[in-house]
């Protein structure tokens, strides 16, 4: 498979056997053309990291990151004389459902809720849709934690237990919907081999509390957890608003995925904490 890909910075440009960079600009709407050259598929990742500040222009980059980089490719496209994309598979995330520590969401779910996560995750899917216009196909796939040995909330969660400073947040009852790195590559890779059309979580199967996030990968650690939980009222002090991203419960299922032949190689926590941590 060969692969184009965009990058804002042209020192990372590279063109290699296989793979081709191409530089893009999203904010200011320019793209070059010759990334479309034999594409007949599109994987968009685009976004600022969720966990910058919520200020009123972290929060209009979050939004306008997501749906700004979506336009530049639309309106890429339609600015050329003919493309051969078929087929579009964008990232969303989770964060449209509402935090509960009862529902179990699945891709219908339909509420209203006007929080800032679930207004940009619909902005961020409706400019997905704007491609149909353009007779290409689109799929969705709704993100949750991702666990990966570098980046991401994990090494921020194993760091202070580490040096023996872990302690559950909040309640530790709220449900964390997570996915191990190596299978989240895999169910876009499943999605564009099978042109999965339509909105899929990208979950594994067996969603787990904060407390039970914890104590396993203390566990496979091996380090104890003595501190009490942190409280919630403090993070709320400390991170504001944002405080939404540790202590919202969502309990999501990837039954729909699966139903279409996708199988997990890590659909339970402890497997996946030890090929991460081990």
């Amino acid at each position: 498979m060969e692969v184009n890909y965009l990058s804002t910075r042209k020192e990372k440009l590279k063109s290699e056997d296989g793979y081709r960079g191409f530089h893009w600009n999203p904010a200011a709407g320019t793209i070059d053309p010759e990334c479309f050259r034999g594409v007949r598929m599109i994987v968009n990742l685009a976004g600022s990291p969720i966990t910058r500040p919520w200020t009123a222009a972290g929060k209009k980059d979050i939004q306008q990151s997501r749906t700004d980089s979506l336009e530049c490719l639309r309106k890429g496209l339609e600015a050329l004389d003919g493309h051969q994309v078929a087929y579009l598979v964008s990232a969303s995330a989770i964060g449209i459902y509402p935090s509960s520590y009862t529902e179990y969401y699945a891709e219908e779910y339909t509420g209203t809720e006007a929080g800032f996560l679930q207004q940009t995750v619909r902005k961020w899917e409706d400019a997905v849709q704007g491609f149909g216009a353009l007779g290409i196909s689109r799929g969705i796939l709704r993100i949750g934690l991702v666990l990966a040995r570098e980046g991401g909330a994990l090494p921020a969660l194993t760091r202070p237990i580490r040096w023996g400073v872990g302690a559950v947040v909040g309640s530790g009852h709220q449900w964390q919907s997570w996915i191990h790195l190596s299978d989240l590559v895999a169910m876009f890779r499943f999605a564009l081999e099978n042109r999965l059309e339509g909105t899929y979580n990208a979950v594994a199967p067996n969603p787990v509390t904060n407390r039970k996030l914890t104590a396993e990968a203390a566990s496979v650690l091996n380090r104890a957890l003595w501190l009490p939980p942190v409280p919630s009222r403090a993070l709320k002090l400390l991170l504001g608003e944002r405080s939404h991203l540790l202590l919202d419960s969502q309990r999501v299922s990837c039954e729909k995925v699966q139903m279409e032949g996708f199988a997990f190689e890590f659909p339970n926590l402890r497997p996946a904490l030890e090929d991460l941590l081990g």
